[in-house]
This record gives structure tokens, sequence and C-alpha cells, in this order.
């Protein structure tokens, strides 16, 4: 079967992820929070990114290598943490990260994913990124570091942009909870999704394995529907806690969830390595500005690498994002769209999209060379 034929984007995997796993998966992977207003600003943003089409270049074939933090990277983008990723589909974590291992991009596990970072050991290879959310314990705090480096993760993303469990409508009127447990209106669901109901038979419910192995260190007593046991085991991060990383961790050091500048600089003077800018695609705060509004500013205030998220949905978007100054572009939810609608086939599929709709559209604007980018703008950034 011609993959490309029957998904050439990713709305294609969307339609066909959202028929194969149950509603309540649905809505945990696709909905923001509140009116989600923010996803249109993050669109609006993004399409309002243009470029200058070329004509009489000759042929171009597009090189889309980068470097980041020290390391080369046949493309320009990875994969972001998405938290119980095993809901998305079964054994994900496993999938994704066997994907960026053979294609040589960077794979980031969750704190809250539904494997730890020991069972990921044998199938990062050399691209494993772990995402912390910082426990309040230091013990706690410095075992996970332990862990996630024995294992062979060699980047720390610190994610700073969750300071209290957002509300989700969407995910809390589909019925999830925490732990995930199968009520007979969820059975209903999962009847119509054989394909997704045999692997989670094989792999058993998902749940937060890494903070499951803490949980004796938490308080007991229900959770709203849209935390779980790490919302126990957080705090909200300073430039202290900042500070005690970088002093522990002695690989790269990211700061995930940056949505300002003066950040950005501080953070630079902190000694992070990269800054991520991202607003949890919407996630946290319906009333954020959009990732990309907020990338000009950081940009202008700091000489750090700086990642990209929210919002993307294609090749063109990877361009805009680095056209504006990003050094790299991440994704959760497409990755995961691609897992719902294709299994183990996705993660290849949606990549080989990327690479495919990056290559057409640098040809269009002439532009042989990511470094190119930023001068085909229609309007200077």
């Amino acid at each position: 079967m011609d993959l490309h034929a029957r998904y050439p984007a990713l709305s294609d995997l969307k339609a066909r992820a959202r028929a194969r796993i149950p509603h309540f998966v649905w809505e945990y992977l696709d909905s923001a929070t509140g009116a989600e207003t923010i996803t249109g600003r993050n669109r609006a943003a993004l399409d309002a990114v243009l470029f200058r089409p070329a004509a009489l270049r000759g042929e171009i074939k597009a090189d889309l290598s980068c470097s980041l933090m020290g390391r080369d990277y046949p493309v320009p983008f990875g994969i972001a943490p998405l938290g119980m990723s095993g809901l998305i589909w079964p054994e994900a974590e496993r999938l994704l990260a066997r994907h960026a291992a053979k294609a040589g991009i960077p794979y980031t596990l969750s704190t809250v994913a539904t494997r730890t970072p020991e069972e990921l050991a044998g199938q990062i290879g050399d691209h494993g990124w772990f995402q912390m959310y910082p426990p309040r314990d230091a013990g706690m705090r410095d075992d996970m570091l332990r862990r996630a480096r024995e294992a062979g993760f060699h980047t720390l993303v610190l994610t700073v942009d969750v300071p209290a469990a957002s509300r989700r409508e969407r995910q809390t009127r589909g019925g999830l909870v925490q732990p995930p447990r199968l009520t007979p209106r969820l059975l209903a669901q999962v009847a119509r999704c054989p394909a997704w109901a045999i692997g989670i038979q094989s792999t058993g419910m998902p749940r937060m394995r890494l903070m499951d192995s803490y949980a004796d260190q938490t308080r007991t007593g229900p959770l709203p529907s849209t935390a779980h046991v790490g919302y126990l085991l957080r705090a909200a991060p300073d430039w202290d806690y900042v500070r005690a990383l970088r002093e522990r961790w002695q690989g790269k050091l990211v700061i995930k969830g940056v949505m300002e500048a003066e950040v950005a600089a501080q953070a630079e003077a902190e000694g992070v390595d990269a800054v991520w800018v991202s607003n949890h695609a919407g996630r946290q705060f319906d009333g954020a500005i959009a990732s990309l509004d907020a990338l000009r500013d950081v940009r202008g205030a700091t000489g750090l690498p700086l990642i990209f998220d929210s919002g993307v949905t294609g090749g063109l978007d990877v361009m805009r994002a680095l056209a504006l100054g990003a050094s790299f572009v991440m994704m959760g939810r497409p990755w995961h769209y691609a897992l719902g609608a294709l299994g183990p086939q996705g993660p290849a599929h949606w990549h080989d999209v990327l690479v495919k709709d990056m290559e057409s559209n640098m040809a269009q604007i002439g532009a042989a060379r990511l470094s190119e980018l930023a001068g085909r703008l229609a309007t200077p950034g």
C-alpha cells in the first residue's frame, strides 16, 4: 500500500487515528484547555509567516541537516514528550524511541510516560532526552536524574510551564481518570477499536510507571480528573531549582515552556544549554500568546539555541519556525496521530511526510540550506 497516496498530510493521519482509538483517548490527545482559542492563535501565527517564491534558480536539492548543542542531525525536527504516550497507542514509547534511534533524531521521554527510562535503555541509541517535571523532594529528584543518566539519556529537559493542573474540559468530558480505568462507558468505546484493544490487552492498562515507583512518597486521596500522581510530587521551580539541576546534571540542560525574553536571557546566564519556546500546545493556558510570537521576542534576548513547538502540522511549519530564529523543532501530537493511524508504520511515515514537504517547499523558495530560510521571508521576521 502506498501510504503517501492514502495519507499525504497530517489531516489524513488525524482522521484515521480518530477512527481507530477510543473517544476518551482521542479527547486526551487532541484537546487543549478552556475554549481552546490558543489552538487557533498558534495556527494563525504560523500561517502569517510567508516566503517569497523563487524562479530561475535551477534544480534545488535541499540539505536538511543541522547541528544542535554540539550534535549533528539529518533533519531539524524531533519527538517531543507526551504524557501517557502508551495510552494513545500500545507501546508508543518503544515505537517512537526505536524510530528516533534509527532516524538519528531526538526522542524525549516524559516523566509521566507509561515506560521508565530503564525500559527504553536498549532502544534509544544515542538519541535519548529525558523530560522532567520537577519533584519537590531533592532525593527523589536526584534519583530520577541517576536513573535517566544510567539508562543512556544525555539531555535533560526541565518543563517549567506547569505550575498547576490545567482543566482540559474536553478531556474531562471524555471520561479519562487517573490512573486510567475502564468504566462501562469507556469499555463501550474500546469495543469499537479492536486493534487498540488487542494491543492494550497485551501490555496491560497504561500507568505512569516511573511515578508509580515513587508513589509511596505521595499523599493519599483522590486527584482531579486532569491531574495524576505526578502532580503530587512536583515543585513549581524557580531559579534555585535550575541551579541545583545544573550542578547535578552533567549533560545538556534545556528549559522547556519559556515564553518570556527575560527568562531566556537569565537561562543563558545560569548555564542552561538551550531554551524551548512552547505554550504547551495550548494544553495549559488558553490565554497565552502564540508560541511563534514568543519565539520572535525570545530570539532577540539570547544567543542560546532555541527549540520550538506548538501547532506544527507539516514541513512548511518547521521552515517557518526555523526562519524566525528556531534552531530545532519538536512535535508531540503529530507522531501520536501517526501511531493511532498506522501503528508501528506511523512514525516512519510521518517523518517521511515532513521531509518530502520540506524538500518541496524549499525548492519553491529557492533555499538549498536551512540557513537560507530567513532570507526568503516575504517580510523579515
